[in-house]
């Protein structure tokens, strides 16, 4: 099981629609992913450790470094295919390289 976290500025409506649209297109691209919603403020260093991808809006400032791949789903939410599929397939290609 891959985790991923997504995250955006209220967490909840941008990051679940991230969320869902992940999740639909990994498991048709056949892998098994799990994807939490999140607020960017209430992410720390301890949470982003029990993930295998980062995917928010946009790339945040934290405070701190992040360790995972990091992948701006902010394309997603425009629903148009030119513009979503490049960040699935980023998403898949920061899946292969975890070799779960």
């Amino acid at each position: 099981m891959i985790k991923i976290l997504a995250a955006c500025g209220a967490g909840i409506n941008s990051s679940h629609q991230i969320k869902t649209a992940i999740e639909e297109e990994m498991s048709n691209r056949g892998y098994d992913v799990s994807v939490d919603a999140v607020i960017i403020k209430d992410i720390t260093e301890d949470m982003v450790k029990e993930y295998d991808i980062f995917t928010p809006i946009s790339t945040p400032q934290l405070g701190f470094e992040i360790d995972l791949p990091i992948i701006e789903a902010g394309p997603i939410l425009y629903r148009i295919p030119s513009m979503s599929e490049p960040v699935f397939d980023e998403v898949e290609e920061a899946i292969k390289t975890l070799n779960k």
